[in-house]
């Protein structure tokens, strides 16, 4: 692991109107009141904007910031100490990135952008301490915190020792959800992570991947053309995603 710190630099624009931003109703900072949405754009760093494999975060940094994003999706990838490259996370609009550094005050993995993507960064200390004077803020935190804890715990059970039928599934379903909440269509959106990134998330081969997918559109469940995805029969996928199959070998 590196000990080097972000590599992300932002603006030197002093604030950001979060009330603008198009992610607002997504963020756990959505619908708050407007002076108190002024007083975080007062600690919020400006925009920074990121290539398509630019990292905004290297693992084993300090922890200092939380990240929104406000556009395009980033992924979260961790080195284990016998050199393994695990996918362990994937960020799309409106989603905090940092959560998981909190307790350790490192950052577990290194964040890397998919696409072009803008974020923005809050700066955990003083999150902290205007969260002391914005009750609401600090509530919200919290639930957003909960939430991320409990969907992960879930999303483990649900796959471990699953077949791979159902763990694409899984993945699929979810990101349906994902991409219905904010606002685009759940039977047809686009994926901006590559079929390895996938494949590693899930704990599969990217061939697996590919045969999965192959099946699934021999089924009349889904069809893919390169990144885009159209789900044609959502009841039967989601009902394969609940599914408890177990693996007779590994996939």
């Amino acid at each position: 692991m590196t000990s080097r710190s972000k590599v992300l630099r932002f603006s030197g624009q002093h604030t950001v109107d979060c009330s603008s931003c198009r992610s607002s109703p997504l963020c756990f900072t959505g619908r708050l009141p407007v002076d108190e949405i002024a007083e975080l754009g007062d600690i919020i760093r400006p925009l920074a904007t990121l290539n398509k494999g630019d990292p905004l975060i290297l693992q084993g940094s300090p922890f200092t910031s939380l990240f929104m994003v406000r556009s395009g999706s980033l992924k979260q990838v961790t080195t284990t100490g016998s050199d393994e490259y695990l996918v362990t996370a994937f960020f799309l609009s409106g989603e905090l990135i940092g959560l998981d550094a909190i307790g350790e005050g490192r950052y577990p993995g290194s964040v890397v952008s998919l696409e072009t993507a803008t974020v923005c960064e809050l700066p955990f200390a003083e999150f902290l301490e205007l969260g002391t004077r914005v009750p609401e803020l600090r509530r919200r935190f919290l639930r957003n915190l909960s939430l991320e804890v409990g969907s992960e715990r879930l999303g483990m059970r649900l796959l471990l020792r699953r077949t791979a039928e159902v763990r694409l599934a899984y993945f699929l379903v979810a990101m349906s959800e994902r991409f219905r909440r904010r606002g685009y269509s759940p039977y047809r959106f686009r994926l901006a992570m590559p079929r390895g990134d996938i494949a590693n998330y899930l704990g599969l081969t990217v061939e697996t991947v590919g045969r999965t997918l192959v099946r699934y559109r021999d089924q009349g469940l889904l069809v893919t053309r390169g990144p885009e995805v159209h789900i044609l029969d959502m009841p039967r996928l989601e009902r394969l995603a609940e599914a408890s199959g177990r693996r007779r070998r590994e996939a």
